[in-house]
Order: structure tokens, then C-alpha cells, then sequence
């Protein structure tokens, strides 16, 4: 392969990965790259998970063998098998040598001059598979092993050279560009979804997340509920305390709100802002979310310093009327915490049952009768606001 068109192929992977929008994309357009570039038949790219001591196979590209699927989502081995991406990396490199790529042929001994060395796996995975030849290169990140790129050629094909090696050498170091670019992009969307104090996930997820359920709901009669908490007692914490320890208040009740939320198959748990909480889910039938909102308010009283949790329910699982938009499912949940918190109900307020909100202040009635019904149910008892913004 001429210098030109190896150019034109590196210059190809690099914007491919950087035009890419998800993890998977990029991982795939390196993989893809990295196989024409060096004429290969097979990519595949792989991820050192030092705690669990294994190589994860992140994307396999190109003829895929029995068994093998692009992403794959159990296909790891030991790194023991493979000890040189471990070994190699750090006592030759680790003194200021570079992470070179070496090449594994299906008849032994690696081909490569300077190779770690002969491989019984990848030997063997070579025969397995009707592949003659693979080169192997390393990729550094931020110093430190992240994985290898893998590629191979089939049997009757010229296996690799050293030059080759030189060439995927270069390619590991754009493959590592594209992954930390990538990496960057998944922290500024992850911060943009997150709640920077509980790590849950934010106001601007929630909207996106039950736009998403609610379109769900409407083209499949998915289920959509949504639980808004308030808690209480965080002023006098944080006046009484110190802000430190009130937002260690709301670290731990983030932190019982995932644990519950955990119960339900789906579930978003996030923090909408100052006290306020919820939790999403679509799927889970409307009991279900109740006897998850009734377990959150156990616990929630048994935090020290606060005095538990306001906590309201609306699910499209209860009759709570038609769902015109995701606006009226917040409010409706909303409403519903506003009686808890003005009521000081140790359990949830469910919009729909046992005179919970099913109809907001500024809705026209859906059926006189009900209207008139819910005005004597509701006498005596402090008027719910319009919206309240959450």
C-alpha cells in the first residue's frame, strides 16, 4: 500500500471518529479504519478493565466469524492469557520507549522482529477462525495501557510485515486521539444530564426522558408515572448546620431515591433542583410505583436531621385522565406532593385515588359531576396552585 493512500486512510479513520456521536460509533469507525487501512479482512477494538483484570471487546468490525458479534456484549478474556498487553506496555514503554504494534501468524512464532512474542491464544484463535495472520498494537491514553487494536488478515492472503506494525503503530496513536476526544464529549454530555452534587441525573434528562415516555404511552399505552419529592426540614438543616451538612442531607436521601428507584425496571432517579426529587419510569405498572413511593417515605423519615419526604405520585396507570402533554404529568405529581407537604402525609399522595389531584386549578372539568364531587371532597383543604414549577 502506497504512503498516499495509507495517508488518505488515516486521515479517513480520524475524521470518521470524530464526526462520530456515541461511544459504539466511534469505536466501530476506528475499528473499520484501522481494517482498510492496513488491508485487513477483521478489526476489532478492546478495553484493559484493570479491576476486573480482563481485555473487553468493545466492537468487532468487518467478516465477522461464528460466534462473533459486533458488539458483543459479554466477549472478554483474562489479560493473563494475553500478558502482553500488560507487560510489554510497562517495561518497554514505561521508561520512555514507544508502545510498538508486533504481528502473530497462524503457523507460530510471532513474525515481527522485537515482538513480545510467541502467543498461544491468539495462535490459536488465529486457527480457529481461518485467519493466517494479525497485527496487534497497543493504545496508550493519557499514559497509561486503555487497550488494543486488533487486526487480521484471512489465510491465503500475505500475512503482515514489519511495516505494517510500523503502520498500526501510528494508527493505535489516532485511534487513541479519537477515544479521549470522545471520552471528553461523554463527560460534557454526562455533566449536561447530571446533578453535579448527587449524581443523578438532572431536570434537563428528566424533560428529554419523559418526552421520550410519553410519546411511549401514547403510540403503545406504555405506562409513564412520575414520583416528585420534596424535602423537608433542609432549610432549618442548612441554618442550623451549615450548608456542608445540608447537602450532605441531600447527598443521602439522592442516594435512597436511586436504591429505591433500583426496584423499578427503568427507573431515572434524579435531583430537579434545591430539595426537589423525582423518579421516572415507564414500563412499571402504577402499584408498582406506589409501594416503591411508600418505601421511599419509610426511609426517608429515618434519615438524621431531616424530617422525611413530601412525596407525590401521577401515573397514567391511575385515573388521572387523558395525557395531552408531559407538562400535565409533572404537575399533576406536583400538585399531588403540594397536599402531601401541606398535609404532612407520612406516605405518598397519589393524583387519582382516595382524593388525590385529577385535575389541576386552571383545567376546565372533564365531567361536571366529577368536578362537583371533587369540590366536596376538597373543602376545607388548602387550594393547589396552577403549576407549581418544579
Amino acid at each position: 500500500m502506497g504512503e498516499d493512500v495509507r495517508l488518505r486512510a488515516v486521515v479517513q479513520l480520524a475524521q470518521a471518529m470524530a464526526s462520530a456521536h456515541t461511544p459504539n460509533e466511534s469505536w466501530r469507525a476506528a475499528a473499520l479504519g484501522a481494517r482498510d487501512a492496513l488491508a485487513g479482512s477483521f478489526a476489532a477494538l478492546s478495553v484493559w478493565e484493570r479491576d476486573l483484570g480482563q481485555l473487553k471487546v468493545l466492537v468487532n468490525a468487518g467478516d465477522l466469524a461464528e460466534g462473533e458479534d459486533e458488539f458483543p456484549e459479554d466477549e472478554s478474556y483474562p489479560v493473563h492469557r494475553f500478558p502482553e498487553i500488560a507487560e510489554f506496555l510497562h517495561e518497554r514503554w514505561a521508561g520512555g520507549g514507544e508502545p510498538n504494534a508486533w504481528v502473530e501468524t497462524a503457523d507460530g512464532p510471532a513474525a515481527a522482529a522485537g515482538a513480545p512474542g510467541y502467543s498461544h491464544q491468539r495462535v490459536a484463535a488465529l486457527r480457529r477462525r481461518r485467519r493466517g495472520s494479525c497485527v496487534v498494537a497497543p493504545i496508550v491514553l493519557h499514559g497509561r495501557a486503555w487497550g488494543e487494536l486488533y487486526v487480521a488478515r484471512p489465510l491465503g492472503t500475505p500475512v503482515f510485515g514489519r511495516a505494517d506494525a510500523d503502520f498500526a503503530t501510528v494508527i493505535a496513536s489516532v485511534v487513541a486521539s479519537g477515544i479521549a476526544q470522545t471520552e471528553r464529549l461523554e463527560e460534557v454530555r454526562r455533566l449536561a444530564f447530571t446533578d453535579p452534587l448527587t449524581g443523578l441525573a438532572n431536570r434537563r434528562a428528566v424533560d428529554m426522558r419523559l418526552d421520550e415516555a410519553v410519546a411511549l404511552h401514547r403510540t403503545e399505552g406504555t405506562v409513564v408515572s412520575l414520583v416528585v419529592c420534596d424535602l423537608n426540614g433542609l432549610k432549618r438543616v442548612n441554618d442550623t448546620h451549615g450548608h456542608a451538612v445540608g447537602d450532605r442531607l441531600l447527598e443521602r436521601f439522592g442516594s435512597l431515591l436511586s436504591v429505591s428507584g433500583a426496584r423499578l425496571s427503568g427507573a431515572l432517579a434524579a435531583r430537579l433542583g434545591g430539595d426537589e426529587f423525582c423518579l421516572l419510569t415507564a414500563g412499571p405498572s402504577a402499584d408498582e410505583v406506589v409501594a416503591v413511593g411508600d418505601e421511599l417515605c419509610r426511609r426517608a423519615a429515618e434519615l438524621e436531621l431531616g424530617e422525611g419526604v413530601a412525596c407525590g405520585i401521577a401515573s397514567t396507570g391511575d385515573p388521572i385522565g387523558p395525557l395531552k402533554s408531559a407538562r400535565r404529568l409533572f404537575r399533576l405529581a406536583d400538585a399531588a406532593q403540594y397536599r402531601a407537604k401541606a398535609a404532612r402525609s407520612v406516605g405518598p399522595v397519589v393524583a387519582g385515588r382516595d382524593g388525590g389531584v385529577v385535575r389541576l386549578a386552571d383545567e376546565p372539568p372533564q365531567r361536571p359531576p366529577a368536578e362537583a364531587g371533587e369540590r366536596r371532597r376538597f373543602r376545607g383543604m388548602p387550594r393547589v396552585p396552577p403549576g407549581g414549577a418544579c
